[in-house]
């Protein structure tokens, strides 16, 4: 394997900018990432922060029994209970077989910068993935993509689940998981790491209860060697160490959508559109309803001093609310506002790895940080990266292609390109001319016609668009045959458009990990965590 740098700006302006280090943009977030001196400042003002490190090791101790672990883990939870250590720390929610790469990618993102910045400041630093279990959109969640006959097909998880439940309380059914994983590598084909991965996925379907269980077997399963710590931002046992968060953001309720909204305003003068979408009373926080409507968003009358849902149920005073935070905080959860919050609250945080969303909605976030008299982590955009693998490239060289042009632009118009210059080497301008001549030819006839039988002009006319029609008819089949012809070329470039830059987005957010683990075996996380990567905002192609 090795790593190449291509600069492909991201999508979203604000990212993009930042990613490059636009002032202009800088100036939204108080550290810069580029800058190896504002890692030594975040330290210094973690070491003025309480936090509570021997009860939070504790905990992700009790809750990562259930999953393969290693010397390396161990390790990690000792690093985290040190007064001097920081974490590096990103999340994603909790998707079936892993979700689209860029969850790996995130992973991978952690472990290396975690171990880089341990090396470079001389302390310990811990990779933590925190699982968003407290998210409700199954339908985000409950399917993959993954390549089968040469296109990319979507297979959806078989298990319905209604209501607005956290995905910490989505079960699996173990039985209709393995049938399932098992029909979906029979698609990718038998190699010789495919049962070492089938019984990696079985083992993972029986000793799990829940997605969030599922999901946390398979990345401790990819990444444990790598002292990756993890927990479930839907956990009960993680909201008992939330509790005096949690008061803290009721107490602030108001003031706190206040804060995000001056900052959206400052970002809208800059030119930018808002991230987080927030009702004009939103109390960025959950009422979390197991046994009835599940996740339920709370506004906030500041007049009343009361919170509620949607028509006003259920509601709640203020002092109900306080009460619920210290005595069954498992009620509660945080919304794209307060989350980020809590775990800068909790974790000893050094550098937060983020995507391109995630870096223009923290953007939105500085005043509600500084609310609460404490700074943003150090914002680190994750690593973007596209698998090359070797028989795509021999087809980019035969094409006479390279990779960063279909990825920046995808195939399609290399596609049309092939498919206009077939047509113009073989008969459009055959059939072109051969109309130019039947008009000039009717125009004549309808002409004398006009002066010696009027009454035939329409025949003539109705007679000419059959025809054309004709011509065209007979002009669109022979391409086709042409075109036929060539359909090794089309599917070459097909080839290259499914893998690199699949129905128009990147390879990472539509390809699963499956695939590539069936083809190269199961270290290849492994493989991709040693890689020497830049945080530079450019994107990686690694190429396989």
């Amino acid at each position: 394997m090795e790593v190449e740098n291509v600069l492909i700006p991201a999508i979203n302006p604000l990212a993009a900018g930042y990613s490059e280090g636009d002032p202009e943009i800088q100036k939204h977030f108080h550290y810069d990432f580029r800058s190896g001196g504002d890692y030594k400042q975040r330290l210094n003002e973690l070491a003025r922060r309480p936090f509570l490190r021997e009860e939070l090791a504790e905990y992700i101790s009790s809750f990562m029994k259930p999953f393969p672990s290693s010397d390396k883990v161990a390790q990690s939870l000792e690093k985290l209970r040190l007064p001097n250590s920081a974490v590096v720390i990103g999340g994603q929610q909790a998707v079936i077989l892993t979700g689209p790469l860029y969850t790996i990618h995130k992973i991978i993102s952690i472990i290396v910068l975690s171990r880089k910045k341990e090396r470079e400041l001389g302390i310990p630093v811990v990779p933590v993935f925190w699982i968003a279990g407290e998210d409700h959109d199954y339908q985000e969640v409950n399917h993959v993509f993954l390549p089968y006959a040469d296109q990319i097909e979507k297979y959806v998880y078989p298990e319905k689940i209604r209501g607005k439940r956290m995905i910490s309380d989505c079960p699996v059914n173990k039985e209709i998981c393995m049938q399932w994983t098992k029909s979906l590598i029979a698609k990718l084909g038998e190699t010789e790491y495919t049962n070492e991965l089938l019984q990696m996925l079985e083992e993972a379907a029986l000793r799990s209860q829940t997605f969030v269980d599922y999901f946390a077997f398979l990345i401790m399963s990819l990444f444990k060697d790598h002292g990756l710590l993890i927990v479930d931002s839907g956990d009960p046992g993680l909201r008992q160490l939330e509790k005096h968060i949690f008061v803290q953001q009721i107490e602030s309720a108001g003031q706190i959508l206040k804060a995000v909204r001056s900052q959206q305003e400052i970002l809208s003068w800059d030119g930018f559109t808002k991230a987080i979408d927030l009702h004009e009373k939103s109390a960025n926080l959950f009422f979390y309803d197991k046994a009835n409507d599940g996740r339920i968003l709370l506004t906030y009358d500041e007049r009343r001093k009361m919170f509620s849902g949607k028509n006003g149920f259920p509601s709640f005073s203020i002092d109900e609310l306080f009460e619920m935070a210290r005595e069954s905080p498992e009620k509660l959860s945080n919304n794209v506002v307060t989350r980020p919050l809590t775990q800068e609250l909790l974790f000893p945080t050094l550098a937060f790895i983020a995507g391109p969303g995630e870096i223009a909605y923290w953007a939105e976030l500085k005043q509600v940080f500084e609310l609460f008299q404490i700074k943003m982590p150090v914002i680190v955009p994750r690593l973007n990266i596209t698998l090359l693998e070797r028989n795509i490239e021999s087809l980019l060289g035969k094409l006479g292609l390279d990779a960063p042009r279909i990825l920046q632009k995808g195939a399609r118009a290399v596609k049309e390109s092939f498919i206009n210059g077939v047509k113009n080497q073989n008969i459009s301008s055959i059939f072109a001319e051969m109309k130019r001549q039947l008009q000039r030819n009717y125009q004549l006839l309808a002409g004398k016609v006009e002066r010696d039988v009027g009454s035939l002009l329409p025949l003539i006319r109705k007679n000419e668009v059959l025809l054309m029609k004709q011509l065209d008819f007979l002009q669109e089949k022979m391409e086709e045959a042409f075109l036929m012809k060539d359909v090794h070329q089309l599917r070459k470039i097909g080839r290259i458009e499914n893998s690199l830059r699949p129905f128009g987005w990147p390879q990472e957010r539509i390809w699963n990990v499956l695939y590539f683990l069936n083809k190269y075996g199961l270290n290849f996380a492994d493989e991709l965590c040693e890689l020497l990567y830049d945080f530079d905002g450019n994107h990686k192609i690694v190429k396989l």
